[in-house]
């Protein structure tokens, strides 16, 4: 394998930024060059004679590893890893978290000095800093120097120290009010709030928008207090060229992005990474040891390979040395002591530097009984004072290794449920490991480890929830077969990764939550009937944790202990043994979900792991249950810890009921924290979320730089996973099985457009998406429902009354740069007069309101289905004006990142795609031609006669302007003001 760099020299030249990598930590000297050239941000190697001259003062910096290179149109910026921190060891392989990065914009030569030189510098007054006081320890000046088996590891996660609710704290500890702890410190709305009202607000809610800890963040040059600057901090003014191509919505917004960028990857401290380690594969998986041949890039899971997409340029070029993948999610460790053969009896105090209790683990009525130890040998100190172990003593080290899926990746309420493919929202797979503590730095390949591994994710259903609202009621979405069939893809998936499975529903049966707890468990009811074998079907266990708990009492969660504990040691777990051979392997997984797959999940997931290490700690002798610490503060902080992770990267909080994880205690202190956080996640919501959304979509290569326009236009963007080419084919294909009634009409074709939800106009407050299907004797207009996949209403115009199709620009709002162009927004409007076969049908089934009697009119063929005519469609032939169907093409080219269209013209599956204008030109010939032919008054006339098309403006954009109130203009202002 390819040596991944520990260090790399970044500095900049004439031709093009220039990454000199370090081979290894022992071997300093340089290895191949890599170029990044200016402008394009294309990667090439070059020789070792390139090297530029870095003897001026800032001329490089030292980097410990890259990220990628984000490009939007041809901007680039190179995003380098400044600080990290070792977080745990895994068989004496450290492992880091990201704690900074540094971007470095590739548009120019003098761009990219400065921003050099700016890094240089302060990562050199920091060295200096440290120099003088050494207080910061989680400084990585010397990473590989650090003892996994040390209790002084810093936590992996952004946790706050001032939040004493979240942390055991001694009786005198100083406690801040709840006010101060919830508003100021823990609440993104006491933030906002601070702007209004501090200047200073401003930059902590800049370096805030995500949750994330003050202490960790960016500081601009323009914007601190004392004139200093972070390494890698984003200037005020980012660097953009005049001459770059883009939009102006990439221009005004790419200074958020990569301000979103610096925190995620960065400050946020949710990105890990190992030189020697696949952290993205659990140990029953058999991964590959790293000194195959293949690069590190290759071997990991790709579905947690965080930075692949900005990754890709260098994995083209072939540096692998570069590739270093980085996984989202959380890795803590934490050692521990126990005794084979414990005292026995309670000593009212501490005894050898561990705290001795009669009181019983919460787990312990749920243990195998054990038999009354022998009393123990005395304990040797030496004269230091520093403590030894006895005999029957034994350190281990528990890591936790949490790992968040890229597949649906994103926040809460803006990534819910689950995409065709069967990827789940917030999808965790949390690894629970126990391994013998290195003794004097060495591992012992003899020794063995221990893994255990939980998986987590929201309903495997199509659901949506409102971020409006502090416990928003779910939304079904489409079709029963479409759910059973996205969630069949998820099990299958499932099955074949981890074997057996058991579902814990954690979801309220009665009130909001019991809607989709109940079409859950109806899927999976379907899913077993069609199983073959019986380990093919899968448990499902619905525990009501709000209901069981309620009061408070937690500790009832062994009450689903007793229910799955038999289930648990079936599956087992998964012994290592000689460093990569699997003794034994894991043969199923709990997967675990409550609503957000949060809260709930965490004390339960917690519960579940306690349980296997006792397990695996009565494996190798020693009984939990007869231990003096029964308090295991070493096990409840880590998992408290995991859970803060989890849920600052999908709720931008710590988690709630932490108090309860940590301390396995639950008190009014607690539950008003978690009454702050929910205000927090609602703040969030509503406000910080959707350009985060984005920026992760656009980081994983799941949108274009399109995106921008969209989000400029709306402040927000549409799931990428969600194919609108398909949703939207099918609404044709469902549309017309439903309302062409007539076998004997000829299908010509359809096409989705947007049209005004009020009808016979052109201009309405609002545009929905409908159907429109053309057949050889009529136009159907559908209003299709996206969200359960059924016709509305719809409307049948006879070819035969068509009179005039207008195309030309269709401007219906002026509030941002895509929305005022003239050759992107266009439309065509059809006019046509009333007759007897002209009829408009409203589907009752799917309005609760409809209260008048069905009519029998119109085509047959469908009256149980669409069932109510238009009143007086027959008798307004005659009088009635003519009538119109306004119709405004969709944007042709969209964010969504399309393999497809990425293929050159002469490529296979290559895709040519129509301008707005010529799909509406098109489509009105078609309608032309074919109503031409269906009136007997145009037919044989001279082609100008018969001619039914002109060409004018429906709405111009002056018009539009003018029709733009003040009003909508402030929204939209204040929008862009909140969102951007």
């Amino acid at each position: 394998m390819p040596s991944l760099a520990r260090k790399i020299i970044v500095c900049a030249a004439v031709d093009g930024l220039i990454l000199q990598p370090l081979s290894s930590k022992k071997d300093q000297r340089p290895s191949s060059l890599v170029r990044i050239k200016y402008g394009d941000g294309s990667v090439s190697s070059v020789s070792k004679d390139a090297a530029p001259d870095t003897s001026a003062p800032n001329s490089f910096f030292e980097a410990f590893g890259i990220v990628g290179l984000v490009t939007v149109f041809n901007y680039s910026y190179l995003i380098s890893i400044t600080r990290r921190q070792q977080v745990a060891q895994i068989r004496g392989l450290p492992i880091y978290v990201v704690t900074e990065v540094a971007l470095t914009p590739c548009s120019s030569q003098k761009d990219a000095s400065e921003a050099i030189a700016k890094t240089a510098a302060a990562l050199t007054a920091r060295a200096n800093d440290q120099a003088a006081d050494d207080e910061d320890s989680g400084d990585d000046t010397a990473p590989e120097s650090r003892n996994s088996g040390d209790d002084a590891v810093d936590e992996a996660t952004d946790l706050e120290e001032t939040d004493t609710s979240a942390k055991p704290t001694s009786s005198s500890a100083t406690r801040t009010s709840i006010a101060e702890d919830v508003i100021s410190r823990r609440g993104s709305y006491g933030r906002f709030a601070q702007r209004w009202f501090s200047k200073a607000g401003w930059t902590q809610d800049q370096k805030r928008n995500m949750g994330l800890s003050p202490e960790q963040s960016i500081v601009d040059s323009d914007e601190s207090g004392d004139g200093k600057e972070t390494a890698g901090a984003v200037p005020k003014k980012i660097p953009i060229p005049e001459e770059a191509a883009g939009s102006e919505a990439a221009r005004a917004l790419l200074p958020r992005l990569l301000r979103s960028t610096q925190i995620l990857f960065g400050t946020s401290r949710t990105f890990y990474y190992s030189y020697d380690y696949d952290i993205t594969r659990n140990l029953a998986s058999g991964r590959t040891p790293a000194t195959a041949l293949a690069p590190l890039h290759n071997q990991v899971d790709q579905k947690y390979f965080w930075n692949r997409h900005i990754m890709q340029p260098f994995i083209d070029a072939g540096a692998d040395s570069l590739a270093l993948p980085l996984m989202q999610g959380f890795v803590g460790q934490r050692s521990f002591v126990v005794d084979g053969h414990p005292p026995q009896t309670d000593e009212g105090g501490s005894k050898g530097g561990q705290e001795s209790s009669v009181e019983m683990s919460d787990f312990a009525s749920s243990r195998p009984g054990s038999t009354p130890a022998s009393p123990p040998p005395e304990r040797v100190t030496t004269t230091g004072g520093d403590e030894t172990l006895r005999p029957s003593e034994k350190r281990f080290d528990i890591t936790i290794i949490s790992r968040r899926s890229t597949l649906r990746a994103g926040l809460r309420y803006l990534r819910r449920g689950i995409d065709e493919q069967g990827n789940v929202a917030n999808a965790v797979e949390s690894e629970q490991i126990l391994s013998v503590s290195p003794t004097d730095g060495a591992f012992d390949t003899k020794d063995k480890v221990y893994s255990f591994v939980q998986i987590r994710g929201s309903f495997p259903l199509f659901f949506t929830q409102s971020p409006y609202s502090l416990k928003p009621t779910p939304m079904m979405q489409h079709s029963p077969d479409a759910n059973f069939a996205a969630l069949k893809k998820h099990f299958d998936a499932l099955r074949k990764q981890y074997g057996q499975l058991q579902i814990v529903n954690l979801v309220e049966k009665h009130g909001v939550e019991s809607t989709i707890g109940v079409q859950y468990e109806k899927n999976i009811d379907r899913l077993n009937e069609d199983a073959e074998y019986k380990d093919d079907k899968v448990a499902f266990e619905w525990f009501d944790f709000h209901s069981v708990c309620r009061g408070m009492k937690f500790e009832n969660v062994s009450f689903l202990l007793q229910t799955l504990g038999p289930k648990l040691e079936s599956f087992g777990y998964t012994v290592v043994v000689d460093s990569d051979s699997i003794q034994t392997r894991q043969k199923g997984v709990l997967r675990t979900n409550c609503m957000d797959c949060l809260d709930r999940t965490n004390v339960c997931q917690s519960s579940f792991a306690k349980y296997m290490l006792d397990l695996q700690l009565k494996d190798q002798g020693f009984d939990m249950s007869l231990q003096r610490d029964q308090e295991n503060s070493w096990f409840n902080t880590l998992w408290a810890d995991n859970g803060d992770a989890i849920s600052k990267q999908y709720a931008s909080t710590g988690a709630m009921k932490g108090d309860y994880t940590r301390t396995r205690k639950r008190n009014y202190r607690g539950a008003l924290t978690d009454a702050g956080l929910s205000l927090t996640r609602l703040f969030n919501g509503m406000f910080n979320d959707f350009f985060l959304q984005t920026t992760i979509d656009f980081l994983l290569g799941n949108v274009t730089d399109l995106v921008f326009e969209e989000f400029e236009a709306n402040m927000m963007t549409k799931d990428p996973a969600v194919s609108m080419q398909n949703m939207r084919q099918q609404a044709i294909d469902l549309c017309q099985k439903r309302v062409v009634a007539d076998e004997a009409e000829e299908f010509h074709g359809g096409w989705t457009f947007l049209s005004p939800t009020t009808p016979d106009t052109v201009r309405s407050a609002s545009l929905e998406e409908v159907v429109l299907l053309l057949t050889d004797a009529a136009l159907y207009l559908c209003r299709f429902d996206w969200n359960l996949d059924k016709v509305s209403s719809f409307e049948r115009v006879d070819l035969a009354h068509v009179q005039k199709i207008k195309f030309g620009t269709y401007i219906t709002s002026t509030i941002s740069a895509a929305q005022v162009d003239e050759m992107r927004n266009v439309g065509m409007v059809i006019e046509y007069k009333p007759g007897s076969t002209d009829v408009t049908r409203v589907n009752t089934r799917s309005l609760s309101s409809m209260s008048e009697t069905p009519k029998a009119q119109g085509p047959t063929g469908i009256a149980g289905f669409l069932s109510r005519s238009r009143p007086g469609a027959a008798a307004a032939a005659t009088v009635a004006p003519p009538r119109k169907i306004a119709l405004k093409a969709l944007h042709s080219q969209t964010s969504a990142a399309d393999p497809a269209a990425k293929r050159g013209k002469d490529e296979p599956g290559a895709v040519t795609r129509l301008t707005e204008i010529q799909q509406v030109v098109v489509i009105a010939a078609e309608i032309e031609r074919l109503a031409i032919h269906n009136q007997p008054r145009l037919a044989g006339t001279n082609a100008e006669d018969a001619k039914l098309i002109e060409k004018g403006d429906i709405i111009s954009l002056a018009e539009a302007k003018k029709n733009t109130s003040v009003l909508e203009q402030l929204g939209h202002s204040i929008k862009k003001f909140v969102w951007a």
